[in-house]
């Protein structure tokens, strides 16, 4: 059975920092692209940032600088280092793997940042 685990989200004043994690099992997780999404009340979900196979990043435009992914594959699990936040990077936070027709999803974790 595939699990995607996300954890770290809470509250945190504007500037600060979170570090999410995401813990897959049932994946041969060294194989797999993974996503961190966003989803914002009354907005569309949004991609965060992407880590492939080969540790090649990629960062939605809002969070460049701000945000790093990176991947343990040792631990099966994706990092997600959050800096300077901001008020607009409040929404839930979902941890996605992604191989050909594979694709799972986490349950998210919430992150609210305050003003």
């Amino acid at each position: 059975q595939v699990q995607l685990v996300e954890s770290g989200g809470g509250l945190v004043q504007a500037g600060g920092s979170l570090r999410l994690s995401c813990a897959t099992s049932g994946i041969i997780f060294r194989f797999y692209t993974m996503t961190w999404y966003r989803h914002a009340p009354g907005q569309q979900r949004a991609l965060v940032a992407s880590i492939t196979s080969d540790s090649t990043t990629n960062y939605g435009d809002s969070v460049k600088g701000r945000f790093t992914i990176s991947r343990d594959n040792a631990k099966n699990t994706v990092i997600l280092q959050m800096n300077r936040l901001e008020p607009e990077d409040t929404a839930v936070y979902y941890c996605n793997a992604r191989l050909e027709y594979d694709d799972y999803w986490g349950q998210g974790t919430p992150v609210t940042v305050a003003s």
